[in-house]
């Protein structure tokens, strides 16, 4: 973890300025949290919402479970362990971008949800299209 000093006031707002802008995950890791997006298993909220200058994120990471923790192959460094919830502050511009990615996959799922819930398994398991009656 690190360490401020809280006797230099400008070392603090230095840092503190450095929260607001959030930080850039590389290319492979945001990869792997998009994937997380996709799935819902991220929250995203802003950073500071009462100040406006701020466009910074907020990121919690959930951990997998079930079916997907078996399928979807994260690396330990994302999180330290394998499967760890974890906070990252974002800056604006990939949290926008995870935001959309989030949107997609719950639009996605609801699709898929909509059309299960209209679908007539049993008239498509017994009876043969164009069969003759």
């Amino acid at each position: 973890m690190k360490e401020i000093k809280l006797t230099d006031v400008g070392q603090l707002k230095n840092e503190l300025a450095k929260y607001k802008k959030g930080k850039k995950l590389d290319i492979r890791l945001f990869n792997q949290v998009a994937r997380l997006a996709w799935l819902g298993k991220i929250v995203l909220s802003p950073l500071d919402p009462e100040t406006p200058d701020c466009k910074a994120y907020l990121l919690y990471l959930q951990p997998l479970d079930g079916l997907a923790r078996e399928i979807i192959t994260l690396d330990e460094d994302l999180n330290g362990m394998p499967f760890a919830a974890q906070i990252h502050v974002l800056d604006a511009e990939q949290g926008g971008r995870l935001a959309e990615i989030f949107r997609a996959g719950m639009a996605h799922r609801v699709r898929e949800l909509e059309a299960l819930n209209k679908r007539e398994f049993y008239l498509e398991q017994f009876f043969e299209p164009g069969a003759k009656r």
